[in-house]
Protein backbone atom coordinates (compact mmCIF):
# COMPACT_ATOMS: atom_id res chain seq x y z
CA UNK A 1 0.00 0.00 0.00
CA UNK A 2 2.94 2.74 0.99
CA UNK A 3 4.84 1.47 -2.28
CA UNK A 4 1.70 2.60 -4.43
CA UNK A 5 1.44 5.57 -2.77
CA UNK A 6 4.82 7.00 -2.92
CA UNK A 7 4.75 5.86 -7.02
CA UNK A 8 2.27 7.82 -7.83
CA UNK A 9 3.52 10.90 -5.74
CA UNK A 10 6.21 10.25 -7.95
CA UNK A 11 4.09 10.47 -10.98
CA UNK A 12 2.18 13.46 -10.21
CA UNK A 13 5.20 15.64 -9.47
CA UNK A 14 6.71 13.84 -13.00
CA UNK A 15 3.91 15.46 -14.63
CA UNK A 16 3.72 18.68 -12.55
CA UNK A 17 7.29 19.11 -13.04
CA UNK A 18 7.36 18.24 -17.05
CA UNK A 19 8.53 21.36 -19.19
CA UNK A 20 6.12 22.09 -22.30
CA UNK A 21 6.48 20.82 -26.00
CA UNK A 22 7.54 23.94 -26.95
CA UNK A 23 11.39 24.29 -28.26
CA UNK A 24 13.08 26.42 -25.45
CA UNK A 25 16.45 28.52 -26.47
CA UNK A 26 17.34 29.42 -23.30
CA UNK A 27 19.92 26.43 -21.68
CA UNK A 28 18.85 25.41 -17.90
CA UNK A 29 21.52 26.62 -15.10
CA UNK A 30 22.70 24.02 -13.33
CA UNK A 31 21.58 26.02 -9.72
CA UNK A 32 17.72 25.93 -11.41
CA UNK A 33 17.92 22.18 -11.90
CA UNK A 34 19.65 21.43 -8.62
CA UNK A 35 16.75 23.85 -7.33
CA UNK A 36 14.22 21.78 -8.65
CA UNK A 37 15.75 18.19 -7.99
CA UNK A 38 15.51 19.66 -4.20
CA UNK A 39 11.72 20.66 -4.34
CA UNK A 40 10.67 17.28 -6.00
CA UNK A 41 12.78 15.22 -2.97
CA UNK A 42 11.13 17.29 -0.67
CA UNK A 43 7.81 16.32 -1.67
CA UNK A 44 8.36 12.85 -2.33
CA UNK A 45 9.79 13.24 1.66
CA UNK A 46 7.10 15.06 2.90
CA UNK A 47 4.75 12.29 1.66
CA UNK A 48 7.03 9.37 3.04
CA UNK A 49 7.51 10.98 6.33
CA UNK A 50 4.12 9.97 7.93
CA UNK A 51 4.24 6.41 7.20
CA UNK A 52 7.16 5.96 8.09
CA UNK A 53 6.94 7.54 11.33
CA UNK A 54 3.16 5.25 11.22
CA UNK A 55 5.52 2.20 10.68
CA UNK A 56 8.21 2.75 13.22
CA UNK A 57 6.89 4.94 16.19
CA UNK A 58 7.47 2.85 19.41
CA UNK A 59 11.13 2.89 18.61
CA UNK A 60 11.23 6.94 17.25
CA UNK A 61 8.99 8.28 20.00
CA UNK A 62 12.05 6.54 22.52
CA UNK A 63 14.98 7.68 20.38
CA UNK A 64 13.06 11.11 20.39
CA UNK A 65 12.55 11.31 23.96
CA UNK A 66 15.68 10.56 24.69
CA UNK A 67 17.56 13.34 22.94
CA UNK A 68 14.40 15.63 24.21
CA UNK A 69 15.62 14.72 27.69
CA UNK A 70 19.24 14.95 26.92
CA UNK A 71 18.93 18.55 25.72
CA UNK A 72 17.69 19.66 28.88
CA UNK A 73 20.11 18.08 31.04
CA UNK A 74 22.84 19.29 28.87
CA UNK A 75 21.94 23.21 28.69
CA UNK A 76 23.29 25.63 31.00
CA UNK A 77 21.09 29.01 30.50
CA UNK A 78 17.89 27.13 31.11
CA UNK A 79 15.51 25.94 28.21
CA UNK A 80 14.10 28.22 25.24
CA UNK A 81 10.55 27.44 24.21
CA UNK A 82 12.04 27.63 20.66
CA UNK A 83 13.89 24.76 21.76
CA UNK A 84 11.45 22.92 23.30
CA UNK A 85 9.00 23.59 20.13
CA UNK A 86 11.44 21.89 17.81
CA UNK A 87 12.46 19.02 19.66
CA UNK A 88 9.02 17.80 20.42
CA UNK A 89 7.63 18.90 17.24
CA UNK A 90 8.10 15.70 15.72
CA UNK A 91 7.16 13.96 19.40
CA UNK A 92 4.14 15.97 19.52
CA UNK A 93 3.16 14.16 15.77
CA UNK A 94 4.61 10.81 16.91
CA UNK A 95 2.57 10.56 19.80
CA UNK A 96 -1.07 10.74 17.84
CA UNK A 97 0.05 7.24 16.72
CA UNK A 98 1.21 5.78 19.70
CA UNK A 99 -0.65 7.07 22.88
CA UNK A 100 -3.99 5.02 23.61
CA UNK A 101 -5.19 6.86 26.43
CA UNK A 102 -5.65 10.49 26.70
CA UNK A 103 -3.91 12.74 29.48
CA UNK A 104 -7.30 13.10 30.83
CA UNK A 105 -8.00 9.30 31.52
CA UNK A 106 -4.13 8.68 32.85
CA UNK A 107 -4.66 12.19 35.34
CA UNK A 108 -7.85 10.57 36.10
CA UNK A 109 -6.41 7.17 37.05
CA UNK A 110 -3.36 9.18 38.92
CA UNK A 111 -6.14 11.00 40.85
CA UNK A 112 -7.93 7.81 41.46
CA UNK A 113 -5.25 6.26 43.66
CA UNK A 114 -5.25 9.10 46.30
CA UNK A 115 -9.44 9.82 46.00
CA UNK A 116 -9.72 6.22 46.57
CA UNK A 117 -7.44 6.81 50.12
CA UNK A 118 -9.69 10.04 51.01
CA UNK A 119 -12.75 7.68 51.02
CA UNK A 120 -11.37 5.04 53.27
CA UNK A 121 -10.61 8.15 55.20
CA UNK A 122 -14.45 8.35 55.01
CA UNK A 123 -15.00 4.75 56.12
CA UNK A 124 -13.25 5.61 59.52
CA UNK A 125 -15.31 9.51 59.99
CA UNK A 126 -18.60 7.00 59.17
CA UNK A 127 -17.24 3.66 61.16
CA UNK A 128 -18.17 4.59 65.34
CA UNK A 129 -21.76 5.77 64.05
CA UNK A 130 -22.41 2.35 62.78
CA UNK A 131 -19.69 0.74 65.40
CA UNK A 132 -20.83 2.17 68.74
CA UNK A 133 -24.72 1.19 68.72
CA UNK A 134 -24.04 -2.02 67.83
CA UNK A 135 -21.29 -2.78 71.11
CA UNK A 136 -24.38 -1.42 73.44
CA UNK A 137 -26.60 -3.45 72.13
CA UNK A 138 -27.66 -6.75 74.83
CA UNK A 139 -25.87 -9.42 72.70
CA UNK A 140 -22.94 -7.81 72.11
CA UNK A 141 -19.83 -9.61 72.64
CA UNK A 142 -17.73 -7.02 73.91
CA UNK A 143 -19.86 -4.79 76.77
CA UNK A 144 -19.75 -0.77 75.77
CA UNK A 145 -20.70 2.16 78.69
CA UNK A 146 -20.63 5.64 78.15
CA UNK A 147 -17.05 6.53 78.89
CA UNK A 148 -15.93 3.19 76.11
CA UNK A 149 -17.75 4.81 73.40
CA UNK A 150 -16.33 7.99 73.60
CA UNK A 151 -12.81 6.66 73.92
CA UNK A 152 -13.57 4.33 70.91
CA UNK A 153 -15.04 7.86 69.35
CA UNK A 154 -12.05 9.89 70.17
CA UNK A 155 -9.07 7.56 69.42
CA UNK A 156 -9.71 7.61 65.68
CA UNK A 157 -9.25 11.98 65.81
CA UNK A 158 -6.64 12.09 68.30
CA UNK A 159 -3.44 10.89 66.13
CA UNK A 160 -4.96 13.10 63.14
CA UNK A 161 -3.10 15.74 63.62
CA UNK A 162 0.21 13.91 64.36
CA UNK A 163 -0.58 12.07 61.23
CA UNK A 164 -0.99 15.53 59.41
CA UNK A 165 2.85 16.70 59.88
CA UNK A 166 4.22 13.09 59.72
CA UNK A 167 2.80 12.77 56.61
CA UNK A 168 3.86 16.40 55.17
CA UNK A 169 7.66 14.90 56.17
CA UNK A 170 7.21 11.54 54.25
CA UNK A 171 6.04 12.94 50.94
CA UNK A 172 9.21 15.35 51.47
CA UNK A 173 11.39 12.28 52.17
CA UNK A 174 10.06 9.63 50.10
CA UNK A 175 8.16 10.77 47.42
CA UNK A 176 3.98 11.40 46.82
CA UNK A 177 3.43 7.41 45.08
CA UNK A 178 5.62 6.49 47.80
CA UNK A 179 4.10 7.71 50.51
CA UNK A 180 0.68 6.64 49.95
CA UNK A 181 2.25 3.25 49.35
CA UNK A 182 3.16 3.69 53.27
CA UNK A 183 -0.10 4.64 54.26
CA UNK A 184 -1.60 1.54 53.03
CA UNK A 185 0.00 -0.48 55.30
CA UNK A 186 -1.78 0.59 58.59
CA UNK A 187 -5.00 1.33 57.00
CA UNK A 188 -4.90 -2.62 56.08
CA UNK A 189 -3.26 -3.18 59.92
CA UNK A 190 -6.18 -1.06 61.51
CA UNK A 191 -9.35 -2.53 59.73
CA UNK A 192 -7.97 -6.18 60.22
CA UNK A 193 -7.31 -5.18 63.75
CA UNK A 194 -11.31 -3.95 63.96
CA UNK A 195 -12.48 -6.96 62.33
CA UNK A 196 -10.31 -9.38 65.06
CA UNK A 197 -11.21 -7.94 67.71
CA UNK A 198 -12.68 -10.03 70.63
CA UNK A 199 -11.88 -7.30 73.18
CA UNK A 200 -11.77 -3.73 73.69
CA UNK A 201 -8.14 -3.10 73.05
CA UNK A 202 -7.77 -4.18 69.71
CA UNK A 203 -10.60 -2.33 68.52
CA UNK A 204 -9.08 0.76 70.23
CA UNK A 205 -5.71 0.12 68.56
CA UNK A 206 -7.25 -0.79 65.32
CA UNK A 207 -9.02 2.85 65.67
CA UNK A 208 -5.52 4.25 66.54
CA UNK A 209 -4.26 3.03 63.10
CA UNK A 210 -6.96 4.14 60.99
CA UNK A 211 -7.50 7.95 62.84
CA UNK A 212 -3.57 8.02 61.81
CA UNK A 213 -3.58 6.97 58.54
CA UNK A 214 -6.50 9.68 58.14
CA UNK A 215 -3.98 12.14 59.05
CA UNK A 216 -1.44 10.97 57.35
CA UNK A 217 -3.38 11.33 53.71
CA UNK A 218 -4.88 14.54 55.13
CA UNK A 219 -2.07 16.78 53.52
CA UNK A 220 -1.09 13.89 50.54
CA UNK A 221 -3.78 13.77 48.41
CA UNK A 222 -4.44 17.31 47.51
CA UNK A 223 -0.44 17.76 47.00
CA UNK A 224 -0.42 14.61 44.91
CA UNK A 225 -3.97 15.23 42.82
CA UNK A 226 -1.88 19.22 42.24
CA UNK A 227 1.08 17.85 40.90
CA UNK A 228 -0.27 15.50 38.59
CA UNK A 229 -3.03 17.03 36.81
CA UNK A 230 -3.44 20.29 34.95
CA UNK A 231 -4.90 23.24 35.77
CA UNK A 232 -8.35 23.19 33.96
CA UNK A 233 -8.28 19.50 35.82
CA UNK A 234 -7.25 20.44 38.76
CA UNK A 235 -10.31 21.98 40.17
CA UNK A 236 -12.28 18.87 40.12
CA UNK A 237 -10.47 16.61 41.08
CA UNK A 238 -9.30 18.42 44.29
CA UNK A 239 -13.29 18.75 44.65
CA UNK A 240 -13.66 15.20 44.87
CA UNK A 241 -11.75 14.93 47.78
CA UNK A 242 -14.60 16.02 50.07
CA UNK A 243 -16.92 14.30 47.55
CA UNK A 244 -14.47 11.06 48.51
CA UNK A 245 -15.03 11.67 52.19
CA UNK A 246 -19.03 12.33 51.92
CA UNK A 247 -19.32 8.89 49.71
CA UNK A 248 -17.18 7.07 52.49
CA UNK A 249 -19.40 8.15 55.06
CA UNK A 250 -22.82 6.98 53.28
CA UNK A 251 -21.29 3.85 52.41
CA UNK A 252 -20.20 3.08 56.18
CA UNK A 253 -23.69 4.27 57.51
CA UNK A 254 -24.99 2.40 54.73
CA UNK A 255 -23.04 -1.12 55.19
CA UNK A 256 -22.95 -0.88 59.00
CA UNK A 257 -26.70 -0.62 59.11
CA UNK A 258 -27.57 -3.78 57.86
CA UNK A 259 -23.99 -5.43 58.42
CA UNK A 260 -22.57 -6.59 61.58
CA UNK A 261 -19.36 -4.09 62.64
CA UNK A 262 -17.00 -6.76 61.66
CA UNK A 263 -17.78 -7.60 58.44
CA UNK A 264 -17.86 -4.18 58.22
CA UNK A 265 -14.61 -3.88 58.78
CA UNK A 266 -13.23 -6.54 56.33
CA UNK A 267 -15.16 -5.31 53.66
CA UNK A 268 -13.36 -1.93 54.27
CA UNK A 269 -10.26 -3.61 54.14
CA UNK A 270 -10.88 -3.98 50.75
CA UNK A 271 -9.53 -0.25 49.58
CA UNK A 272 -6.46 0.20 50.88
CA UNK A 273 -5.62 -2.99 48.44
CA UNK A 274 -7.58 -1.37 45.59
CA UNK A 275 -5.27 1.36 46.11
CA UNK A 276 -1.97 -0.31 46.09
CA UNK A 277 -3.10 -1.60 42.15
CA UNK A 278 -4.17 1.85 41.31
CA UNK A 279 -0.41 3.08 42.53
CA UNK A 280 1.50 0.68 40.83
CA UNK A 281 0.21 1.58 37.27
CA UNK A 282 0.91 5.47 37.63
CA UNK A 283 4.41 7.18 38.01
CA UNK A 284 5.94 9.23 40.76
CA UNK A 285 5.07 12.98 41.08
CA UNK A 286 6.89 14.56 38.28
CA UNK A 287 7.31 17.96 40.15
CA UNK A 288 8.71 15.90 42.93
CA UNK A 289 11.10 14.12 41.01
CA UNK A 290 12.37 16.84 39.13
CA UNK A 291 12.91 18.55 42.24
CA UNK A 292 15.12 15.94 43.12
CA UNK A 293 17.47 15.95 40.10
CA UNK A 294 15.87 13.03 38.93
CA UNK A 295 15.04 15.12 35.36
CA UNK A 296 14.84 12.38 33.26
CA UNK A 297 12.33 10.25 34.94
CA UNK A 298 10.41 13.63 35.93
CA UNK A 299 10.43 14.50 32.16
CA UNK A 300 8.55 10.40 31.23
CA UNK A 301 6.28 11.15 34.64
CA UNK A 302 5.33 14.80 33.56
CA UNK A 303 5.06 13.69 29.51
CA UNK A 304 2.91 10.45 30.66
CA UNK A 305 0.55 12.49 32.72
CA UNK A 306 0.21 15.53 30.47
CA UNK A 307 1.03 14.68 27.02
CA UNK A 308 2.95 17.12 24.24
CA UNK A 309 0.40 20.54 23.94
CA UNK A 310 2.28 23.84 24.46
CA UNK A 311 0.69 24.46 27.84
CA UNK A 312 2.39 21.08 29.48
CA UNK A 313 5.16 22.32 27.40
CA UNK A 314 5.21 25.44 28.93
CA UNK A 315 4.69 24.70 32.42
CA UNK A 316 7.51 21.77 31.80
CA UNK A 317 9.95 24.47 30.84
CA UNK A 318 8.99 26.52 34.30
CA UNK A 319 9.29 23.70 36.78
CA UNK A 320 13.06 22.38 35.09
CA UNK A 321 14.20 26.08 34.71
CA UNK A 322 13.12 26.43 38.56
CA UNK A 323 15.21 23.25 39.33
CA UNK A 324 18.55 24.61 37.21
CA UNK A 325 18.56 28.09 39.23
CA UNK A 326 17.95 26.41 42.63
CA UNK A 327 21.04 24.42 41.88
CA UNK A 328 22.90 27.42 41.26
CA UNK A 329 21.90 28.68 44.58
CA UNK A 330 24.55 28.45 46.81
CA UNK A 331 24.26 25.64 50.05
CA UNK A 332 21.95 26.59 52.90
CA UNK A 333 23.52 26.26 56.14
CA UNK A 334 21.29 24.98 58.97
CA UNK A 335 20.95 28.90 60.09
CA UNK A 336 19.69 29.92 56.71
CA UNK A 337 17.52 27.29 56.05
CA UNK A 338 15.47 27.92 59.07
CA UNK A 339 15.44 31.49 58.19
CA UNK A 340 14.21 30.70 54.32
CA UNK A 341 10.91 28.95 56.25
CA UNK A 342 10.15 33.27 57.10
CA UNK A 343 9.98 33.91 53.31
CA UNK A 344 6.59 35.50 52.02
CA UNK A 345 5.81 32.23 49.27
CA UNK A 346 5.42 30.22 52.58
CA UNK A 347 4.26 32.24 55.67
CA UNK A 348 1.16 33.77 53.06
CA UNK A 349 -0.33 30.63 52.14
CA UNK A 350 0.10 29.01 55.41
CA UNK A 351 -1.34 32.01 57.32
CA UNK A 352 -4.15 31.86 54.72
CA UNK A 353 -4.89 28.42 55.00
CA UNK A 354 -4.77 28.33 58.77
CA UNK A 355 -7.73 31.31 58.35
CA UNK A 356 -9.32 29.14 56.46
CA UNK A 357 -9.09 26.02 58.26
CA UNK A 358 -10.35 27.73 61.29
CA UNK A 359 -13.09 29.03 59.77
CA UNK A 360 -15.01 26.37 58.34
CA UNK A 361 -14.60 24.10 61.62
CA UNK A 362 -15.17 27.00 64.05
CA UNK A 363 -18.25 27.67 61.71
CA UNK A 364 -19.56 24.25 63.15
CA UNK A 365 -19.27 21.66 60.63
CA UNK A 366 -18.44 18.65 62.77
CA UNK A 367 -20.88 20.15 65.77
CA UNK A 368 -23.67 20.29 63.22
CA UNK A 369 -23.13 16.69 61.62
CA UNK A 370 -23.14 15.19 65.13
CA UNK A 371 -25.89 16.97 66.90
CA UNK A 372 -28.03 17.46 63.71
CA UNK A 373 -30.56 14.66 65.05
CA UNK A 374 -30.88 16.69 68.03
CA UNK A 375 -31.50 19.80 66.65
CA UNK A 376 -34.23 18.00 64.15
CA UNK A 377 -36.00 16.69 67.60
CA UNK A 378 -36.23 20.14 69.26
CA UNK A 379 -37.87 20.83 65.69
CA UNK A 380 -40.22 17.96 65.67
CA UNK A 381 -40.44 16.41 68.71
CA UNK A 382 -38.31 13.14 69.71
CA UNK A 383 -41.47 10.76 68.15
CA UNK A 384 -41.31 12.65 64.73
CA UNK A 385 -38.50 11.06 62.77
CA UNK A 386 -36.49 8.07 62.86
CA UNK A 387 -32.63 8.33 63.55
CA UNK A 388 -31.25 6.55 60.26
CA UNK A 389 -33.48 8.30 58.40
CA UNK A 390 -32.31 11.72 59.56
CA UNK A 391 -28.61 10.23 59.26
CA UNK A 392 -29.52 9.00 55.24
CA UNK A 393 -30.95 12.07 54.26
CA UNK A 394 -27.67 14.17 55.95
CA UNK A 395 -25.12 12.07 54.23
CA UNK A 396 -27.21 12.01 51.26
CA UNK A 397 -27.49 15.65 51.02
CA UNK A 398 -23.95 15.80 52.14
CA UNK A 399 -22.65 13.75 48.66
CA UNK A 400 -24.98 15.39 46.47
CA UNK A 401 -23.74 19.07 47.58
CA UNK A 402 -19.93 17.35 47.26
CA UNK A 403 -20.67 16.44 43.80
CA UNK A 404 -22.42 19.63 43.24
CA UNK A 405 -19.10 21.56 44.29
CA UNK A 406 -17.34 19.30 42.07
CA UNK A 407 -18.84 20.62 39.15
CA UNK A 408 -19.27 24.49 40.48
CA UNK A 409 -14.95 24.50 41.09
CA UNK A 410 -14.20 23.42 37.56
CA UNK A 411 -16.77 26.36 36.00
CA UNK A 412 -16.19 29.30 39.03
CA UNK A 413 -12.87 30.54 40.76
CA UNK A 414 -12.37 29.81 44.58
CA UNK A 415 -12.93 32.88 45.64
CA UNK A 416 -16.94 33.67 44.50
CA UNK A 417 -17.47 30.06 45.71
CA UNK A 418 -15.81 31.16 49.19
CA UNK A 419 -17.46 34.42 49.68
CA UNK A 420 -21.17 32.70 48.69
CA UNK A 421 -20.35 29.72 50.85
CA UNK A 422 -19.83 31.80 53.92
CA UNK A 423 -22.59 34.29 53.54
CA UNK A 424 -24.68 31.45 53.46
CA UNK A 425 -22.90 29.16 56.24
CA UNK A 426 -23.70 32.60 58.31
CA UNK A 427 -26.87 33.43 57.30
CA UNK A 428 -28.56 30.08 58.13
CA UNK A 429 -26.49 29.64 61.63
CA UNK A 430 -28.10 32.99 62.47
CA UNK A 431 -31.74 31.83 61.05
CA UNK A 432 -31.22 28.77 63.40
CA UNK A 433 -30.59 30.41 66.53
CA UNK A 434 -33.05 32.96 65.93
CA UNK A 435 -35.77 30.51 65.13
CA UNK A 436 -34.76 28.69 68.49
CA UNK A 437 -35.02 31.84 70.73
CA UNK A 438 -38.26 32.55 69.25
CA UNK A 439 -39.35 29.12 69.87
CA UNK A 440 -37.71 28.44 73.50
CA UNK A 441 -36.62 25.15 72.29
CA UNK A 442 -40.15 23.50 71.83
CA UNK A 443 -41.95 22.22 69.03
CA UNK A 444 -44.41 24.39 66.78
CA UNK A 445 -46.05 23.63 63.51
CA UNK A 446 -43.27 25.83 61.72
CA UNK A 447 -40.95 22.91 62.35
CA UNK A 448 -39.66 23.46 58.77
CA UNK A 449 -37.87 26.85 59.13
CA UNK A 450 -35.39 24.91 61.32
CA UNK A 451 -35.37 22.15 59.03
CA UNK A 452 -34.45 24.42 56.11
CA UNK A 453 -32.17 26.14 57.74
CA UNK A 454 -30.49 23.16 58.35
CA UNK A 455 -30.47 22.09 54.75
CA UNK A 456 -29.65 25.19 53.98
CA UNK A 457 -26.43 25.38 55.96
CA UNK A 458 -25.02 22.14 54.94
CA UNK A 459 -25.72 23.16 51.05
CA UNK A 460 -23.42 25.93 51.62
CA UNK A 461 -20.65 24.75 53.85
CA UNK A 462 -20.33 21.79 51.23
CA UNK A 463 -19.85 23.85 48.10
CA UNK A 464 -17.18 26.04 49.32
CA UNK A 465 -15.91 26.19 53.20
CA UNK A 466 -15.38 22.09 53.30
CA UNK A 467 -13.81 21.46 49.77
CA UNK A 468 -11.67 24.40 49.13
CA UNK A 469 -9.30 24.20 52.28
CA UNK A 470 -8.54 21.15 50.80
CA UNK A 471 -8.53 21.53 47.55
CA UNK A 472 -5.86 24.93 48.25
CA UNK A 473 -3.95 23.39 50.53
CA UNK A 474 -2.39 21.47 47.77
CA UNK A 475 -1.92 24.25 45.24
CA UNK A 476 -0.65 27.10 47.27
CA UNK A 477 2.54 26.13 48.73
CA UNK A 478 6.36 26.06 46.76
CA UNK A 479 7.41 23.19 46.20
CA UNK A 480 10.50 22.86 48.61
CA UNK A 481 8.43 23.40 51.26
CA UNK A 482 5.01 21.86 50.20
CA UNK A 483 5.07 18.89 52.50
CA UNK A 484 5.76 20.81 55.37
CA UNK A 485 3.44 23.52 54.60
CA UNK A 486 0.60 21.43 54.10
CA UNK A 487 0.92 19.24 57.05
CA UNK A 488 0.73 22.34 59.20
CA UNK A 489 -2.33 23.82 57.39
CA UNK A 490 -4.14 20.40 57.34
CA UNK A 491 -3.10 19.58 60.64
CA UNK A 492 -4.62 22.99 62.05
CA UNK A 493 -8.23 21.54 60.69
CA UNK A 494 -8.34 18.42 62.78
CA UNK A 495 -6.75 20.04 65.85
CA UNK A 496 -9.85 22.66 65.80
CA UNK A 497 -12.29 19.62 64.77
CA UNK A 498 -11.26 18.01 68.03
CA UNK A 499 -11.66 21.67 70.00
CA UNK A 500 -15.08 22.24 68.15
CA UNK A 501 -16.50 18.32 68.89
CA UNK A 502 -15.08 18.53 72.28
CA UNK A 503 -16.58 21.71 73.10
CA UNK A 504 -19.94 21.47 71.14
CA UNK A 505 -21.70 19.93 74.29
CA UNK A 506 -20.32 21.65 77.30
CA UNK A 507 -21.24 25.10 74.95
CA UNK A 508 -24.71 23.58 74.04
CA UNK A 509 -25.13 23.06 78.15
CA UNK A 510 -23.75 26.11 79.55
CA UNK A 511 -24.82 28.44 76.73
CA UNK A 512 -27.69 26.99 75.44
CA UNK A 513 -28.22 25.90 71.43
CA UNK A 514 -29.48 29.44 70.42
CA UNK A 515 -26.05 31.46 71.39
CA UNK A 516 -23.69 28.11 70.18
CA UNK A 517 -25.26 28.42 66.82
CA UNK A 518 -25.11 31.65 67.04
CA UNK A 519 -21.69 31.78 67.72
CA UNK A 520 -20.54 29.49 64.74
CA UNK A 521 -22.80 32.21 62.29
CA UNK A 522 -20.76 35.04 63.33
CA UNK A 523 -16.97 33.23 63.12
CA UNK A 524 -18.49 32.57 59.62
CA UNK A 525 -19.21 35.79 58.96
CA UNK A 526 -15.59 37.22 60.26
CA UNK A 527 -13.23 34.24 58.59
CA UNK A 528 -15.52 35.37 55.26
CA UNK A 529 -14.67 38.80 55.31
CA UNK A 530 -10.97 38.12 56.77
CA UNK A 531 -10.73 35.46 53.19
CA UNK A 532 -12.45 38.63 51.29
CA UNK A 533 -9.00 40.37 51.44
CA UNK A 534 -5.80 37.59 51.73
CA UNK A 535 -8.15 34.87 49.70
CA UNK A 536 -5.99 34.67 46.40
CA UNK A 537 -7.80 33.22 42.80
CA UNK A 538 -5.82 29.64 42.04
CA UNK A 539 -7.96 28.57 39.35
CA UNK A 540 -6.42 28.00 35.67
CA UNK A 541 -3.35 29.02 37.31
CA UNK A 542 -0.28 26.90 37.16
CA UNK A 543 1.87 25.69 40.76
CA UNK A 544 4.76 27.94 39.13
CA UNK A 545 2.58 31.00 38.32
CA UNK A 546 0.46 30.91 42.08
CA UNK A 547 4.06 30.38 43.67
CA UNK A 548 5.63 33.42 41.99
CA UNK A 549 2.29 35.30 42.99
CA UNK A 550 3.47 35.15 46.86
CA UNK A 551 6.70 36.18 46.44
CA UNK A 552 5.14 39.37 46.09
CA UNK A 553 5.44 42.15 48.70
CA UNK A 554 2.16 43.06 48.90
CA UNK A 555 -0.41 42.34 52.34
CA UNK A 556 -3.62 41.88 49.80
CA UNK A 557 -2.71 39.04 47.08
CA UNK A 558 -6.28 38.82 46.20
Amino acid sequence: MGEDRNDEGDVAVDEKEAPPDTEDTTEAKPDDIEDNMQKQIDIVINKEMPIKYADNAIRQRENEKSNYIQNIMNSTSGLSLTQINLKEETLLTDSKTVVRFSPIWKQTLASMAAILMTFTAGLTSGYSAILLPQLKASDSSIPCDDSTASWIAAMAALPMAPGCLIGGWLMEKFGRRNAHYMVCAPFLLGWILIACANNLALILLGRFFTGLCVGLIGPLGPVFISETTSPQLRGIFLAAISLAIAVGILVAHIIGTWVHWQWTAIISCIFPILSVILLSLIPESPTWLISKGQIEDGVKAFTWLRGYDEEAKIELKGIIDKKKAADNEPIQTLKEKIRSLKSPELIKPLFIMIVFFVTCQFSGVNAVAFYSIEIIEKAVGKGGIDHYTAMYVIDSLRTVMSVVACVTCKKYGRRPLCMISGIFTALSMVSLSIFLYWSGGKPTNLSWIPLTCLMIYICAISIGLVPLPWMMCGEVFPTKVRGLGSGISSATTFVSFFVVVKTAPGMMKDLGEVLTFLIYGIIALVGTGILYFILPETKGKSLQEIEDKFKSNKISIA
